[in-house]
């Protein structure tokens, strides 16, 4: 059965945790592997603390995490209604950061990308950013965990 979930709050680095939590619990019911959690859960982090630091720097602005279940994978939009993204493709190269003061290290994409199936990018300048993830769980992690 498919489901769906939103959640909305602040963009308060603490609720980074918060954010980890509510999806990971929330992938649950596709039976996933640790492994798989821990990959959902990063890749999670990294988008909320984009959304933290890059999205609004002066300001608290608001964080969607929209997340739905289709079959055997999990569908994650993280969306703020930041600043936007100059270029996207620069933005997405290893180690880019446009925060070096902040001795951020420019590879929240890359690692969203590593941990998960497919990562797309859709932004506009001054209204916003959205993150869209997708995990496939694997299939036999269903057979192996109904026992």
């Amino acid at each position: 059965m498919n489901n769906k979930l939103q959640v909305k709050f602040p963009s308060l680095s603490q609720n980074e945790t918060l954010a980890r939590s509510v999806v990971s619990f929330f992938a649950l019911q596709l039976r996933p592997t640790v492994a798989e959690i821990s990959d959902i859960k990063t890749a999670v982090s990294e988008a909320v603390t984009n959304c933290v630091v890059h999205a609004y720097p002066d300001e608290i602005g608001e964080i969607t995490i929209e997340c739905e279940t289709k079959d055997n994978s999990l569908h994650i939009n993280v969306i703020d209604q930041g600043v936007g993204i100059d270029d996207v493709n620069q933005a997405v190269k290893p180690l880019y950061t446009t925060r070096a003061e902040s001795e951020r290290s420019g590879m929240g994409f890359t690692i969203m990308q590593s941990f998960m199936d497919k990562v797309e990018i859709k932004t506009e300048k001054g209204r916003g950013t959205g993150v869209y993830m997708e995990k496939v769980i694997n299939a036999n992690n269903k057979e192996n965990n109904a026992e």
